[in-house]
């Protein structure tokens, strides 16, 4: 057997598992919105008072719609070496989330189009769908109001 492995040698996975500190801002994500969306999910489940991810234009435009329809209190865009996206969640008085339920519609291997005609409606109109436009990131109901169809890139509720 070879030095240094098995049983009697260092264990290879020794190192996994630990979490070090700005390892994600260097990690290559082949879905980057589904992270986004998955850290705010999980940061509404435990209750956290804000996530933070690597920042990119897109994301920035979701967490703007975000504020804007209530689903989060406020985001900032830090700039370091890297820059990074703060979403500050909100809660009601009972400790419930604003965010009752966030879903990717589009993904990377199937794309969703949509035109301005079939647009569909989040919960009968009680959520939103997010719209990437050739007019830019916008909700469902402005994408209908201008008569704009798009990529569906995600649904809040």
């Amino acid at each position: 057997m070879f030095q240094g492995s098995g049983l009697l040698g260092k264990d290879s996975r020794s190192d996994k598992g630990k979490l070090v500190a700005g390892v994600d801002r260097l990690m290559s994500l082949s879905d980057p919105i589904a992270d986004m969306l998955v850290r705010v999910r999980n940061g509404c489940k435990a209750g956290v008072e804000h996530v933070s991810l690597p920042h990119s234009k897109m994301k920035g435009e979701l967490a703007r719609i975000f504020k804007r329809e209530g689903y989060v209190a406020d985001y900032v865009v830090e700039s370091s070496a890297l820059k990074t996206l703060i979403i500050y969640l909100k809660y009601d008085a009972q400790q419930q989330s604003a965010i009752r339920g966030l879903k990717q519609v589009s993904k990377p291997g199937l794309r969703k189009y949509v035109a301005a005609d079939s647009i569909p409606k989040v919960l009968r109109g009680m959520g939103i769908a997010i719209l990437s436009t050739s007019s830019g990131m916008m909700t469902d109901r402005e994408a209908r109001t201008k008569k704009i169809g798009g990529e569906i890139i995600c649904t809040a509720w």
